[in-house]
Order: structure tokens, then sequence, then C-alpha cells
């Protein structure tokens, strides 16, 4: 993937103040605010039940506040959601392509829902086709794609009619790493165009690659910044890469003892988060009764997952394991 852009400093394309939104007792979004600037690549993280869905149904126009109030693309969220829904683009991890139509049937249609100018449909269907790399298979039935192939498809859709702000819900969920990296290139692209990029993600290496990231749980935001930023400050204490034989075993003896602030399964290791001076040497003795094999315990540096986790850990306390909910 392309490098990180760097945030913009153009005027808001979103703001939200103390937004909330109930649904009968349950508070499903809990006085949210957050400003997006123009041409921002903007990531939004939770674990399921976060608000994440509530909270683009909202800002798409969907649904109305319960409390608060703010603006997108300077539309009042309140009383504004059909101006909102004709000005923005979305897409869904299951967008509604049309199978048994072609690949530029389907741009034809959506180009047509969104009242895109006769004269104009054409050369922006070709300019499509183009974009997302379907030049030879512009007859092709949509059915017959490839999941990365539908992706590409699904996004032309979602943006023939050029709108300033895109909004994508999980977009490359069970979809191949080759095709992700090419889905993130042209949503970069799109970036360069002045192009804003709202997206919920549960790939945490993609969110890496947002300008800024907001991190939700409960309803409530945690925290936002900056990847790089949270990095740096999203951890109190010392993060540890532990490799070992029988790692879920050790995962169970690790996060019983003191001075373990998280420990969770990281692919065939397991990241393990020690309190400030707490020395990485305690983690042998309690693994070698246990009759597990350490191969090595050395420090590194935190990932976006990592931070997540300990802020969740921080938020709901030490008997929960948020970080068992962040992927589906």
């Amino acid at each position: 993937m392309a490098a990180t852009p760097p945030v913009p400093d153009g005027p808001p394309a979103i703001e939200l103040r103390d937004v909330s939104r109930r649904f009968g007792e349950l508070v499903a979004v809990d006085r949210l605010s957050l400003t997006v600037r123009a041409g921002e690549v903007f990531a939004l993280l939770g674990p399921n039940g976060s608000g994440k869905t509530t909270t683009i149904r909202m800002l798409c126009g969907l649904l109305a506040p319960s409390a608060g109030g703010g603006t997108v693309l300077g539309y009042d969220l309140a009383t504004q959601g059909e101006a909102i829904k004709e000005r923005i683009g979305y897409m869904s991890q299951r967008f509604a392509l049309y199978e048994d139509l072609s690949v530029r049937e389907n741009l034809e249609f959506y180009a047509g829902l969104y009242a895109v100018p006769r004269q104009r449909r054409a050369q922006r269907i070709a300019a499509l086709i183009a974009l997302a790399g379907l030049s030879g298979r512009a007859g092709q039935l949509a059915g017959t794609l490839s999941g990365g192939w539908k992706q590409r498809l699904a996004l032309g859709c979602a943006i023939v009619h050029e709108p300033p702000l895109l909004f994508l819900d999980e977009p490359t969920a069970g979809v191949d790493p080759i095709s992700r990296r090419r889905f993130w290139t042209m949503i970069y692209g799109l970036a360069r165009q002045g192009v804003t990029v709202f997206l919920t993600t549960h790939y945490l290496d993609e969110a890496e690659h947002a300008t800024r990231v907001a991190m939700l749980y409960a309803g409530r935001l945690v925290a936002l910044d900056t990847p790089a930023a949270l990095r740096a400050r999203g951890l109190h204490g010392t993060l540890y890469e532990v490799d070992c034989d029988r790692p879920m075993d050790a995962l169970t003896v690790l996060q019983r003892l003191p001075g373990v602030q998280e420990a969770v399964l990281y692919g065939m290791v397991l990241h393990v988060i020690l309190d400030p001076g707490a020395a990485a040497d305690s983690l042998q003795s309690p693994l070698a009764a246990a009759g597990i094999g350490l191969r090595s315990v050395r420090p590194v540096p935190p990932t976006l997952e990592d931070v997540f986790i300990s802020l969740l850990a921080r938020t709901t306390g030490p008997d929960a394991r948020p970080g068992d909910s962040l992927q589906d």
C-alpha cells in the first residue's frame, strides 16, 4: 500500500457535536463528537455493537440523531437527510450489484439511479471501467466475477455520480490480499482528487493507512488521532512478543499473572503487555511450570490492534477480553 497520506487542512466534510442515538433504553451512540476534513481517509474502528453502523446510518441521512447535532457536506443531519443521500456514495460489504447484468449494465443502471446527465454517462462509465481494471470485462455478467472484481465494480457504482464524500462499510471483508491492495490504491487515488473517504473495517492493518482513526466502544469515542500518534501513546506498559509451543495454553497462564495487563493471540505468537517496570523474565517460570516450551520473548513496537485492545481493556476492566470481538 502507499504511504499514509497527511491529514488535510481543508474545510470539514463531517461535523458531529455530542450526537447520541437511542433505541428505547439502548444507547447505541453516546455523545459522539468528531470532525472529518475534506480529502481525509478516515477510519472508524470498534468491536461488534460499538455503534459503528448506527453512526454511518446517521451520517448517510438514514437515521436522525436522538440528541446533539451535526452536518455532512454542510447539510443538517436531523433535517436534511435527503440532500445528504443525494451527494454521497455508499458501499457496503454486501453491495447490491445485479448479478444478471453485465459490468457495463450495472454502471449504466446506477448512473441512471443517481441522475448522471446522459451526455456525461458514456464518458464516466468508460473512465470507471478503466479505473477498476475491468476494460476486458465490460460485457461480462457481474455474477461471474471473482470477489475482488465484484468489489471494484461495486466501488465504481458507488462513485459513478462523482460524490465528494464516500462511505465504505467493511468494504474488503472476505477479499484476498492482492485485491485489497488494489482496492486501497483506488481509494488513495480518490483521496488525491479531493474525495473524502469514511470507512469502517475489521482489518486493523488497513486502518494503519488512514489519515486518522477513531475508536469506539459501547457507543463512546475512546481515542481519535493519527495511527502514528495512537501507536506512540496508546500503551501504558511494554509490549512483548512471546513465541512458545502450545500458545492457547500459554495464553491462559499469562492472562492470570500479576503484572500482565493484556495477553492475546497474534497469529502463531502471543502479544503480552506488561506493567511499567515489570520484567520479561517473569514470564519464563510460570510457562515452564505449566510444561510450555518458551522459544523467545522480545519487545516489539505496538500495532493499532495492540493499542485498541489495550484501550478497551482499560475501558472495560481487567476481566474483559475485547480483542476477541475485533474480528468477525
